[in-house]
């Protein structure tokens, strides 16, 4: 039998050995890829994973608010040495929980290739962690991150990408974020990042302001109530999907195309009707009246498209259909929470509350994952995509895939209802 060398040690210890130490637990891909490729020594890997990767610098609030657009860079002289002056990036996995100040904007390798500010600073990678390194940043050096660069693309898409640790992986918030993660996937961001930083500060407001005229708090938190209770869509898809909706439960199965549209042009004109007051409005509604039945006559006939090609690419069960497309607001109430958290028109604790809140309304009015994807997908389609079925939809369409095949999907490891 080999000696107990600790107990050969002596000391007030004697007889006792340390429990060994855990692995570190990686808190996402990206820093178990920097990890492993730092513990082999293997620096060409650790910036083909650099390259990669999403890197986000601190900076002041004010600053950002005073300049949009415009970053600025902090030294430390936190580095491989005494007195040597570093620019700290950070992995999305190994960024702190949002805070009002500061703030963090985001950058890649190639970036900074291109913008590194000042000769002399050094390049650190997640300071302070398992998985931090140090890099001289002269002119041939940046070469060398070019090289890289230019070898991996970015940015990501299309990936399932999770945080092991530091998010949630079960439970209500964690059911409430992967009603978000189609968006996730497509943009391969961190799906259960609940303390989300995005494309960072200024990108995040920029996002807000052009996609969704938010500016403020108080236009977040209506955005945010509106997708929440579902009135972010348009009503009218509400009002023929419901129609079809409402017949397959009176007649216990599918409903036929010309009975749906038939029974949907009756609905529209009878609630006409009930409107009508007088005859100078009941002349002008005559005509809106009828552009709404064609409209609607339209609108079924896209749907019964999109649900074809549903069907055909597995989105759909033969013999299902879309019921309503209020899980494409639900999924976006998810996002718009974390949206409003990377912007600051909300803090951690307020956001978590709204991600709660689009699990709860799409386990009320969805089955499953499957039906709600189809509900959401059909949604955005809808609205963007004009049957051309074109990027609006195939990265959705790879995104579901991806949700309903990849074994760590929180699609396949956490129940719908």
């Amino acid at each position: 039998m080999s000696p107990d060398l600790t107990a050969e040690q002596g000391g007030p210890d004697e007889g006792h050995v340390a429990p060994p130490v855990p692995p570190w637990q990686a808190p996402g891909d990206t820093e178990r890829g920097l990890y492993e490729a730092k513990t082999r020594g293997d620096w060409a890997a650790y910036f083909d994973v650099l390259a990669a990767a999403d890197l986000y610098h601190p900076m002041s609030r004010a600053r950002a608010d005073a300049r949009p657009g415009w970053v600025s860079y902090t030294t430390t002289y936190w580095g491989p040495g005494p007195g040597a002056r570093c620019l700290a990036f950070f992995t999305d996995g190994m960024l702190p929980a949002p805070v009002p100040d500061p703030v963090f904007f985001e950058v890649d390798l190639d970036q900074l290739v291109k913008d590194w500010p000042q000769e002399d600073p050094w390049l650190a990678i997640n300071p302070g962690s398992p998985c931090e390194a140090f890099f001289p940043a002269t002119a041939a050096h940046r070469q060398v991150w070019r090289w890289h660069a230019d070898r991996r693309p970015h940015p990501r898409r299309n990936q399932l990408r999770t945080l092991w640790a530091g998010g949630p992986l079960h439970g209500p918030v964690a059911h409430g974020l992967a009603c978000g993660a189609l968006l996730c996937v497509s943009n391969a961001s961190l799906w259960n990042a609940m303390g989300w930083h995005g494309t960072g500060y200024v990108r995040e407001r920029k996002r807000l302001r052009e996609w969704w005229d938010i500016t403020s708090r108080e236009e977040w938190l209506s955005a945010e109530e509106a997708l929440l209770g579902g009135r972010m869509s348009s009503p009218f898809w509400g009002l023929v999907l419901g129609i079809r909706s409402a017949l397959a439960r009176d007649f216990g199965g599918m409903v036929e195309v010309d009975h749906w549209r038939q029974v949907t042009t009756r609905v529209i004109r009878s609630r006409a009707v009930a409107q009508e007051i007088t005859p100078a409005v009941a002349h002008r509604s005559d005509s809106e009246t009828e552009a709404q039945v064609a409209g609607a006559q339209r609108l079924i006939g896209r749907i019964t498209r999109y649900e074809a090609r549903f069907r055909a690419d597995g989105l759909l069960a033969d013999g299902r259909f879309v019921h309503t497309v209020e899980a494409w607001d639900y999924g976006r109430a998810s996002k718009m929470a974390r949206w409003g958290l990377g912007a600051r028109f909300c803090d951690v604790a307020e956001a978590e509350q709204a991600v709660l809140r689009a699990g709860r309304v799409s386990r009320i009015n969805y089955r499953s994952w499957e039906d709600f994807s189809a509900a959401y997908i059909l949604g955005r389609c809808l609205h963007f995509d004009e049957e051309e079925f074109g990027d609006w939809y195939g990265d959705m369409l790879n995104a579901h895939r991806i949700l309903m095949t990849d074994p760590n999907s929180p699609w396949l490891n956490i129940p719908f209802k």
